[in-house]
């Protein structure tokens, strides 16, 4: 074991949100962090379609871990092909009320009903300018939990963050501030889409993050608002934590209110994720998030269409040199199907 990973363990001796705490002030201070540069494997570099970003590594950091863009040069140290930060809103707010963050151990999973805490845009985007890393830098945008305006929100957000960041994500889909996912309704989503992409004058790619909670109707409504703005948008971001509790839950956090987020949401988000991709036809970049742990994982993700994939709750558990074993268990896949490149897989299992 690493000094790295024992460091992560001794983390997990706190309780979920002080562990967190901690492994951020840790990671501003340099502990734990590699010093030797990542070797990157040409045979997983990918160059998103639509978007045309640039990736050493289809293996990206999601949105949740570093809210505030505090660290991303040092995430990128551990290999990750891409960064996301955020949600930011537009002013700074404290979240839902604690406890909010539940380890489920037994289920290899992951609880929160943080409600996009964070330090607002000012903070955020004075970090964004001081990023000097080469890893590309995303930037999560949300709205406030007490606007009245909402779409104004994200407005504001991708007007501040697009001139610094690689990428913009607009954040949808989170089960923790009431009535947001409404906005993944047809009406509401062509009303946003259309401010935020009247507002997006840098040139960024910018994605949509949707839920996995999505019926057929949801999908097919999604799928044509994003055709009807496609001149713009660069792709989606398959998926966001579940409302849904799975029966095999064993963990007695099961019943806590909030997303859920590990192991349990590989398989329907991976069917979500799919199901976008047939829809879709590759006319759009599509990052496959949700339930990513091993190599395995996020070869299914990017057979089921995904041009990159993004994870998180898995380091709770497996500790930050996950992502090198996933590049080296995706490097083994790649041998043995006889396979040359990441890229030859893209939606394999379509």
């Amino acid at each position: 074991m690493s000094l790295t990973d024992l460091g992560a363990e001794l983390v997990k001796l706190l309780p979920p949100e002080a562990a967190h705490r901690a492994t951020i002030r840790a990671l501003k201070a340099g502990l734990g962090v590699p010093v030797a540069p990542v070797h990157h494997n040409p045979a997983l570099a990918v160059t998103l379609p639509k978007s045309g970003l640039k990736l050493h590594s289809p293996v990206g950091l999601a949105a949740g871990f570093d809210k505030n863009c505090d660290v991303p040069d040092a995430m990128a140290k551990f290999g990750f092909g891409f960064i996301e930060c955020g949600t930011v809103t537009p002013r700074p707010q404290p979240g839902n009320p604690k406890p909010r963050l539940f380890r489920l151990t037994e289920d290899r999973a992951v609880i929160n009903r943080m409600g996009f805490n964070n330090y607002g845009l000012d903070y955020f985007v004075r970090r964004l300018k001081a990023y000097r890393g080469e890893v590309p830098l995303g930037a999560n945008v949300g709205a406030n939990k007490d606007s009245t305006d909402r779409i104004a929100d994200y407005v504001t957000g991708v007007e501040a963050v697009a001139p610094y960041a690689h990428y913009v994500t607009i954040n949808i889909s989170s089960p923790n501030t009431p009535g947001l996912r409404g906005l993944q309704d047809k009406a509401s989503l062509e009303a946003l889409l259309t401010a935020c992409g009247a507002a997006e004058r840098a040139g960024k790619p910018v994605f949509l993050k949707v839920a996995p909670d999505l019926d057929a109707q949801a999908i097919e409504d999604i799928v044509g608002v994003v055709r009807k703005q496609g001149a713009w948008l660069a792709g989606l971001i398959v998926s966001n934590t579940t409302l849904a509790r799975p029966d095999s839950l064993a963990s007695p956090h099961r019943d806590e209110a909030g997303g859920l987020s590990g192991m349990p949401l590989m398989e329907p988000s991976t069917k979500i994720l799919a199901a976008f991709a047939r829809e879709l036809s590759g006319e759009f970049d599509l990052i496959g998030a949700g339930g990513i742990s091993s190599g395995n994982d996020a070869h299914d993700k990017i057979c089921a269409g995904a041009h990159a994939v993004q994870l998180y709750s898995a380091l709770v558990f497996e500790g930050p040199g996950l992502v090198q074993r996933i590049h080296d268990e995706l490097l083994h896949r790649l041998h043995t199907d006889g396979r040359g490149y990441i890229t030859d897989i893209v939606g394999l299992a379509l």
